[in-house]
């Protein structure tokens, strides 16, 4: 079965993808916790990664299933085809949010150019080259994600 994304009314997202669970559809909604600001308080809370979207895990002939939930709009679509997420990609997705938020890396000296595996957090394993090298901050570029990641130096 292939996975899917699917566009939500806003602020729909946990319960379109609770209610889709419920009726035996495998659904995603990757949530994260942020801390908010009220007048009075502040306050940890989960909001959805991705605002709008969830990821279903369907068979193609029951796609139209989930417009039965109230909250479901539509797939995002790709090339004319409705856009197929790899499992891959979803398990990367949940390992990263498994991750604490901060963690160490051991830096032994980068230098512009080099190119290194990480070897803990949420990106271990992936390889990035050292595109910047500060006086109290690394910039990687992690190719295989698209992503620019920025790695504090600890002062001992």
């Amino acid at each position: 079965m292939n996975w899917y994304v699917v566009y939500t009314k806003p602020k729909w997202e946990k319960k379109v993808a609770e209610r889709l669970n419920e009726i035996g559809i495998t659904a995603y909604c990757p949530l994260m916790i942020k801390e908010r600001q009220w007048s009075d308080r502040k306050k940890k809370v989960e909001v959805p990664l991705f605002n709008s979207y969830i990821f279903v895990q369907v068979d193609e002939k029951d796609r139209n299933s989930i417009f039965g939930i109230p909250g479901a709009i539509r797939y995002l679509f790709w090339l004319g085809k409705p856009a197929i997420v790899k499992e891959k990609e979803i398990q990367a997705i949940q390992n990263w949010l498994s991750v604490p938020d901060t963690f160490d890396v051991m830096v032994d000296k980068w230098q512009k150019g080099d190119r290194i595996v990480l070897e803990s957090g949420p990106f271990l394993a992936q390889s990035a080259i050292v595109q910047e090298v500060k006086q109290n901050h690394y910039i990687l570029v992690l190719e295989s994600l698209g992503c620019i990641l920025k790695v504090e130096k600890k002062v001992k």
